[in-house]
């Protein structure tokens, strides 16, 4: 079949990638770090990158959109970025220490994010929406979360009912028994959740479930902040990914809509480790030493780390300008487009849809308006927007980085340094996956 002729073709074109995951198996679970980089039948394994592409461990290159997990919104070795934390390595790279570099972040953190009037630094993402949600149930005085169905916010035990694992064995009954869940979008049954039991925290992705795969829907996040507001709920927006990336202040800024906490990672940390939480004073003071004993607790080895701080302030100096969001969103407009044209040439139940410099496919996709959808906002239905034919999408995966090019499979990042020349490249590499594995299953 020609499905294994592809097959044997990616493991004839990266040997040595293939060597080291047979090595990482036996020491690593998976042999992998990360959920997402599982590939079938291995992933590739990477030496460096630049720009917009990188290099595997055979030589070959590739046309990168998995951007760091979006991360890397400048794109791989922005000379700025290196120079700072270059410069920053020869000094130290952990003093235990307060530092100057520490006060410029949060300086730039405050003057970019609306209605932030205090930030504290993280060392993840997963730890930033940790910590939002402790301040928010001591704020409150209430345990209860209200989470949206399909919205991801990490890994940790409060934020997994409704995320992409669903129920992760290990997590406690009572954690679980403290978080609610509401359909995306539904703005009835989020006031009938917290009018059913005082409530501690909304949490939610602004751009919508799983890095915008399930779109909010226009005019929802004003409905929430009202029922935030009304309900005594803290409103907590899950900016890791959007933060910087929709507008300098992310998608406060990008909406008009003000949370009372933000988290950010990825790209507020210039692409190396961190993450933060910012918001209105009266919460954030919480975590003052003056409180005593009623001050929320926030130790952390890496909190502000040196390296990630000159990252981070080097990467926002460059992105407050909006030039680098602008760059990536025309370049995401005319990859999107061109997926389409792919998927309507070849007739097949696909669409190519995505929001600013993010980018979605949807497979198994019978909607009616894909014909003249404007591909930003989406009234398909949720549940098969999130249902991920993840046989399906591994397979464009593997067949795309045999053309040239990674991304995650459902979806990717696009960075201000794509070129023309890099999505048109993209989007023939696209039609020759689809080709391959439509013929593969006519055979």
């Amino acid at each position: 079949m020609q499905q294994d002729a592809m097959e044997e073709k990616y493991r004839q074109k990266f040997p040595r990638s293939r060597e080291l995951y047979e090595a990482a198996k036996k020491m690593i679970p998976d042999g992998i770090t990360h959920d997402i980089r599982y590939s079938e039948p291995f992933p590739v394994y990477i030496t460096h990158g630049a720009g917009a592409h990188k290099w595997d461990v055979d030589g070959n290159e590739y046309i990168d959109y998995f951007g760091g997990h979006g991360a890397l919104l400048l794109g791989h070795q922005h000379p700025q970025v290196v120079e700072a934390v270059a410069d920053q390595a020869r000094k130290g790279t952990h003093f235990g220490a307060c530092h100057p570099l520490e006060v410029e972040w949060a300086r730039l953190v405050i003057s970019l994010v609306p209605g932030a009037d205090l930030v504290r630094f993280t060392s993840s993402g997963t730890e930033a929406t940790l910590l939002a949600l402790r301040l928010a149930r001591a704020f409150t005085g209430r345990e209860r979360v209200v989470k949206l169905d399909a919205h991801f916010h990490g890994w940790h035990d409060t934020v997994v009912p409704g995320s992409v694992s669903a129920r992760s064995p290990g997590v406690p009954r009572s954690t679980l028994e403290c978080v609610k869940l509401c359909p995306p979008n539904d703005v009835q049954a989020l006031e009938a959740a917290l009018a059913e039991q005082p409530t501690a925290a909304i949490i939610l992705e602004p751009s919508g479930a799983s890095f915008g795969r399930v779109p909010v829907r226009p005019g929802f996040l004003a409905e929430v902040r009202e029922l935030g507001t009304r309900f005594g709920a803290v409103l907590i927006f899950d900016e890791v990914i959007t933060g910087f990336r929709l507008a300098p202040g992310g998608a406060q800024e990008y909406y008009g809509v003000n949370a009372d906490l933000v988290t950010m990672g990825k790209i507020v940390s210039g692409g190396l480790p961190g993450g933060a939480v910012a918001g209105r004073g009266d919460i954030m003071g919480l975590l003052e030493m003056k409180r005593g004993l009623g001050k929320v607790s926030h130790p952390g080895t890496f909190n502000g780390n040196p390296l990630s701080a000159a990252a981070g302030v080097a990467a926002l100096r460059i992105i407050a300008t909006g030039e680098p969001i602008a760059a990536a969103n025309a370049k995401t407009a005319a990859l999107i487009k061109g997926f389409n044209r792919v998927i309507a040439a070849k007739g097949i139940d696909w669409c190519a849809y995505g929001h600013a410099s993010i980018f979605q496919i949807a497979m198994n996709c019978d909607c009616a308006k894909k014909s003249d959808c404007v591909r930003t906002v989406c009234t398909y239905d949720w549940q098969k927007l999130r249902n991920h034919d993840r046989p399906k999408e591994l397979k464009l995966r593997r067949n795309m980085l045999l053309n040239g090019v990674d991304f995650v499979g459902s979806g990717g990042w696009v960075s201000a340094v794509h070129s023309d020349l890099d999505i048109e490249e993209t989007i023939a590499a696209f039609e020759r996956s689809v080709e391959q594995m439509y013929t593969s299953e006519a055979n």
